[in-house]
């Protein structure tokens, strides 16, 4: 019985934590992967820009007119307007 009830609670946590956690996650990875020239970002730092360059672990973001930043695509927040980083805001 205490062992059903183990496995059971397990279960609760890795479909209601575990699981929907690492999907971000991989949805996370398939957007910066995807990221281009001409996209609006917001990195972790809270900085928005247009991406204007692009390398393997870089980009290059302008975030007024002739000043640019490098920063590692893992610093990347996501896309300006996105759903999930406007409802972070009002967090």
């Amino acid at each position: 019985n205490f062992i059903f009830m183990m496995v059971a609670m397990f279960a609760i946590f890795y479909f209601l934590l575990i699981r929907p956690q690492q999907k971000k996650a991989k949805q996370h990875q398939e957007m910066l992967k995807a990221l281009k020239r001409g996209d609006s970002v917001i990195t972790n730092g809270g900085i928005a820009g247009t991406v204007v360059g692009t390398t393997e672990r870089y980009l290059t973001i302008e975030i007024a007119e002739k000043v640019r930043i490098r920063v590692l695509r893992s610093h990347v927040a996501g896309k300006e307007g996105d759903p999930e980083l406007e409802a972070g805001k009002k967090n």
